[in-house]
């Protein structure tokens, strides 16, 4: 490799939120193994450089809070964001500077979170290349290209009318308009608003996605019709980098030792990923359920996941109970490792692209139980399009757990999706293989950011 090459640095800038910052961490990973130097950005991120043992070479440099995060409660997650770009500019523009003075004209490109776009105003300032980086689907991204030409009022019209829900978006069967990512984020026109600066791909000269061509191609297809630069599919992004990625929550390995013990795709895993939130009646109904199926299962409850409850401390005896008949509870566990684990016949998840990700990649089959966003489309893809999943829709009620957990894990069905996920699971082992789409995408951007 040429000695230059070597030395040439990329600067990541991740969200400072578990599902974007893991498969950023992994792209690092990922360019380091290319020869690439890398400086991570961060911002409220410093539990990533103190475990900084799982990124020897990484260098990090913190960005001044512009914003403090506990605003995003206050002003919700999308007004939040573009108040974030907003603000962040400056501070940006100024971390740029001061690498440029300490290491020379030595950065090849900036890789940023597509919700961080302040940063591509000091690319454009310091003539840096760019690249933005999307964390979920290329159909999600997709969706935000649709979503950015549309207009609110018109769009909320539109709605009311069941025909045009289930209409099929023009080239990108099976997308329904209904299928738009547009619920549990407030009102419309600021997401639309926030669509339209996601899309703006500004001077960035390409885009990557954590996805393979085998999963998504026809929306990969679209999507670089539609903008015009390089689309860059290397996903699964954990497997392209050998690495599981950082957990922001403390990991309880005890769950694997309770997995040894359990019978082959018996267990029913249950992880509503870093951000969602029951009630507390909710919980109940999945425990009954769980409890009623037979079936062993292991249940990720973390602090904050319980409505006005503190985790798994201050469960009700009833679920305690029910728990140590039948099951496991962890307040985090090691999820890829969890997937692997031959015990393991289902995954309960809330279907964040992560999640998605990992479960396809390891051939489980899915209940899927989305709370917002991508959530849906994502469940949609898994229930629909690969059919390798159910969802379960409405209100949790104990009986239509203990059907859907026995659907997965016991009944024909369940063996049948189980058998087309680990189709799935083969042609994604293929896509990062050498020669695959995954692993060329990977040389093909290495090429592309040694001679930019």
């Amino acid at each position: 490799m040429e000695k230059s090459a070597e030395k040439r640095r990329i600067v990541l800038v991740p969200v400072a939120a578990q599902g974007h910052v893991t498969p950023m961490m992994q792209l690092g990973k990922a360019l380091q193994s290319k020869g690439f130097s890398i400086t991570v950005a961060q911002g409220h991120l410093k539990q990533i450089s103190s475990s900084s043992q799982h990124f020897p070479g990484f260098h990090f440099v913190t960005l001044p809070e512009s914003l403090p995060q506990s605003e995003s409660k206050t002003l919700g997650a999308i007004e939040f964001m573009k108040k974030l770009n907003k603000t962040s500019e400056a501070s940006f523009k100024e971390c740029i500077s001061k690498l440029l003075l300490q290491q020379g004209s030595d950065i090849a490109c900036i890789i940023y979170d597509k919700l961080m776009y302040f940063c591509e105003a000091a690319a454009k300032e310091f003539n840096i290349p760019s690249i933005i980086f999307s964390s979920c689907s290329a159909t999600n991204q997709v969706c935000c290209c649709v979503l950015s030409k549309l207009n609110a009022e018109k769009f909320l019209i539109d709605m009311e009318d069941p025909e045009m829900q289930d209409e099929v978006l023009e080239g990108l069967h099976p997308l329904r308009y209904k299928d738009l990512p547009t619920s549990g984020f407030g009102p419309l026109e600021p997401l639309l608003e926030m669509c339209r600066e996601v899309v703006n791909k500004r001077t960035a000269s390409a885009i990557i996605i954590n996805t393979a061509s085998c999963l998504e191609s026809l929306t990969l297809s679209w999507m670089q019709q539609e903008l015009g630069i390089p689309v860059y599919p290397l996903g699964p992004l954990h497997i392209t980098a050998s690495f599981p990625g950082p957990s922001l929550l403390e990991e309880d390995r005890s769950c694997v030792e309770w997995l040894n013990k359990q019978k082959p795709r018996s267990v029913i895993y249950i992880g509503l990923g870093s951000l969602s939130q029951m009630e507390t009646m909710e919980m109940l109904e999945m425990a009954w359920g769980l409890s009623n199926s037979n079936q062993p299962f292991l249940w990720v409850i973390r602090a904050g996941s319980i409505l006005g409850s503190d985790g798994i401390e201050s469960l009700p005896d009833e679920i305690s109970k029910m728990v140590s008949e039948r099951g496991y509870i962890v307040k985090w566990a090691p999820q890829i490792e969890v997937l692997a684990h031959p015990a393991v016949g289902g995954f309960w998840s809330h279907c964040g692209w992560n999640s998605t990700l990992e479960s396809i990649a390891e051939g489980v089959p899915m209940i899927c139980r989305p709370f917002q966003g991508e959530q849906k489309l994502n469940a949609m893809y898994i229930e629909s399009v690969w059919k390798i999943g159910i969802q379960l829709e409405g209100e949790v009620e104990r009986g239509a757990v203990e059907r859907a957990v026995k659907r997965l894990i016991v009944d024909e069905e369940g063996a049948c999706m189980r058998e087309r996920a680990f189709g799935l699971k083969e042609k994604l082992k293929a896509s990062v293989r050498s020669g695959g789409s995954s692993y060329n995408a990977l040389d093909e951007l290495a090429k592309y950011l040694k001679t930019g």
